[in-house]
């Protein structure tokens, strides 16, 4: 099959302060017609810059040096977008017509002053010549076609009045108005939740076939990989290492770096293990590119004089699978790939025990949250939002609890209210700290400081969680001065340089500030800092949703260290549900503000009693190509409701395909249904007892 695209030893570098560094060194591959193909790798591997390249939009202080990108136009011109400016007539034709691109997170890609119509439109009319109203009406057809309902309406939309997954089917549909050839989608799904994510993926391999587009999907998702690709080109630090078909690459990998990738990733089934194959080390970043191979430092099979020395080629290893190893070629005898020095068993792991016939550590009894909603001259309240809805959990002392469930159903509002950043609108949070009893809501922030040291926070994204003027040591000390936890500065230098070692710092990193770390590096700073004065109870809020599956393996050992060496005490909020079925001992499924399901991670995964928790799971996607061959994923359509509009009833119940007459006029309490298995939900046993036959006709 003839590519559409063919980019030969392309090279693009950046000019800054320090000089040239170089972000792609030779790279090649093509795209064929009408097929996907994946750019995989961490962050600061080049997948971006590869996508800006084709596109012709790098930042104006990067180049590309050398190398070709042939485009085959529907015309039969073969058109090298490498050369010329990039300002060029031709290009400029190109770009957003032939070739268009949808970004990561549409609120900063979709102009908040422009309804999403009229930034359709507005691409439309720059490249054809048609009047507003035809521009109009072909771009309601458009929304119409990605599914956003009532089209004609949505037209009319700001962005801030979409939800998150609406938002990314209108950047599809302003991607799509000039019907591309060509569709570089930049890590389109990861901001998303699982069930939305695999919407968007349905409706983008489904467009793609009726238009017979291209498709360059950059992620570092590997289930998202199996589930789209059809080629994949794995990448590292500006180089490609491997590629091949998604069938070869995922299931027969041969670069040490993919195989790592491949080890990272947590596995689905609920059972415990005790680590990950996390890869050491971080991405280099492009000023202390090594000599030689790029992965040398990271890298098992590590050969002095060879590795450190010589760039390995990329060399066929079948007529579809090609790896840049001193594995393979002319020296492969003297690199022993058949060994490995640092591969963790993949053994069930059975955790520290969790007596629970003591009292639990944390406990909370019908918690409830609610905002008001005010407005006009008198700043009157108009109408309430319910975050929370009479939530109860029992926590005990250490274990693990995951909580789970999509954007907007209160995950992060009960962890902050747990630790008093909201006040609860009414309930009780019990804590138990040693012996004593102490109940944490309705005291003043001054009745809580002693306790503040006991329960302790991990926010999602450590940029935005660490103070960027203050360096590490004060970072994490001042904890310690604030909580008053120690007096002496001695103490808390002492306990500083404690907590830097269990996070696997030295003492020199102590003066660096938080933009010296990588990401992985910040997270582990946050964790420290959470650590400090020895808690009881540590919230992980998306803790590593941010991280790149190596980063992310690598914090996830670290937890589960310190949880079996302080015996510490884990609420685990995340939509990663494969992070969740790792780390957690029991799982609790929330949604619209109230528990649904609450059972062993086992159960939780393996044998779902709630229609939405049987949807969650039902959305995860494995490193396997044609895992979903069968098509029997659950498409949950719609949103989680308005917390200021509840529906009447159980709240699910518009999305439930289980749906009764007593689910749209009562709301289902939470129950027990089974030994430590609680559940709300009007008809307990309907997922287990539908026959496989007539699910597999209600999954479409």
């Amino acid at each position: 099959m003839k590519p559409l695209i063919n980019v030969t030893d392309l090279s693009v570098s950046f000019s800054g302060d320090d000089g040239k560094v170089t972000a792609l060194d030779n790279i090649s591959f093509s795209i064929p017609e009408g097929k996907t193909v994946c750019l995989v790798g961490e962050s600061g591997c080049g997948k971006s810059v590869t996508a800006k390249a084709l596109l012709r939009i790098l930042d104006n202080h990067a180049a590309i040096e050398s190398g070709r990108i042939e485009y085959q136009r529907a015309d039969g011109d073969l058109l090298d977008l490498a050369q010329g400016p990039a300002k060029a007539k031709h290009i400029r034709a190109i770009q957003g017509n032939e070739i268009s691109m949808i970004y990561q997170e549409p609120m900063t890609s979709l102009s908040p002053l422009y309804t999403i119509g009229n930034q359709i439109v507005e691409v439309l009319r720059w490249h054809t010549n048609l009047s507003f109203e035809e521009a109009k009406f072909q771009a309601i057809e458009m929304l119409r076609l990605v599914g956003i309902p009532s089209a004609a309406d949505r037209f009319d939309s700001y962005t801030f009045e979409l939800s998150g997954g609406m938002r990314q089917r209108a950047m599809i549909a302003m991607a799509l108005i000039c019907n591309p050839r060509l569709l570089i989608a930049d890590e389109p799904t990861t901001a998303l939740d699982v069930t939305t994510q695999a919407i968007i993926l349905d409706l983008m391999r489904d467009l793609q076939k009726t238009r017979n587009m291209s498709m360059l999907f950059i992620t570092h998702d590997l289930g998202v990989v199996a589930d789209i690709a059809d080629e994949v080109v794995i990448m590292y630090l500006g180089n490609v290492v491997e590629q091949g078909p998604v069938e070869q690459i995922l299931t027969n990998p041969q670069h040490p770096y993919t195989k790592g990738l491949l080890a990272s990733l947590p596995h689905t089934d609920g059972k415990r293990r005790a680590r990950l194959n996390a890869i050491p080390g971080v991405v280099p970043s492009l000023q202390n590119r090594p000599k030689g191979c790029p992965f040398q430092d990271r890298c098992d099979h590590f050969v002095t004089g060879l590795c450190n020395e010589k760039l390995p080629e990329l060399t066929a290893i079948s007529g579809v699978q090609s790896v840049r190893c001193h594995g393979f070629g002319a020296q492969a005898d003297l690199v022993p790939l058949h060994t490995s020095t640092s591969q963790v068993d993949d053994c069930l792991h059975a955790p520290n025990p969790v007596d629970r016939s003591q009292a639990p550590i944390l406990e909370l009894q019908n918690v409830s949250k609610h905002f008001p909603i005010r407005s006009g001259f008198f700043n009157r309240q108009t109408g309430t939002v319910r975050s929370l809805n009479d939530v109860s959990l029992k926590i005990w002392r250490g274990e693990t609890l995951g909580l789970v469930g999509e954007s907007g159903c209160g995950k992060s509002t009960l962890g902050q209210t747990i630790i008093g950043l909201h006040k609860a609108t009414t309930g009780k949070v019990m804590f138990r700290p040693e012996e004593e009893v102490v109940e944490l809501t309705g005291k003043t922030d001054s009745q809580l400081r002693p306790y503040w040291a006991d329960i302790r926070m991990v926010f999602q994204d450590p940029n935005s969680s660490l103070n960027p003027r203050m360096a590490v040591y004060d970072i994490i000390a001042e904890v310690l001065r604030v909580g008053q936890e120690l007096k002496s500065t001695k103490d808390i230098e002492k306990r500083v340089l404690e907590v830097m070692d269990k996070i696997g710092f030295s003492k020199e990193f102590l003066k660096r500030y938080p933009h010296a770390f990588s990401g992985g590096q910040r997270q582990r700073i946050g964790i420290a800092r959470a650590l400090a004065p020895y808690p009881k109870v540590i919230i992980a809020d998306e803790a590593v949703s941010a991280l790149d599956v190596s980063v992310q393996a690598q914090i996830l050992n670290l937890l589960k260290d310190l949880q079996e060496e302080l015996n510490l005490t884990y609420l685990f909020i995340s939509h990663d549900l494969s992070v969740v079925a790792h780390i957690s001992d029991r799982v609790a499924v929330m949604y619209a503000g109230r528990i649904v399901e609450l059972a062993d991670t086992e159960t939780i995964f393996n044998a779902p009693r709630h229609p939405y928790t049987e949807a969650l799971m039902s959305a995860i996607l494995e490193p396997v190509p044609n895992a979903h061959a069968d098509d029997t994923r659950i498409r949950l359509e719609g949103n989680v409701p308005d917390p200021a509009n509840l529906p009447k009833g159980c709240p699910f119940a518009p999305r439930c395909r289980y749906a009764t007459s007593i689910c749209e006029s009562s709301d289902p309490s939470l129950g027990e249904i089974s030994t430590d298995h609680m559940l709300a939900c009007h008809h307990p046993d309907v997922v287990q007892n539908t026959p496989a036959d007539q699910l597999e006709a209600m999954a479409g």
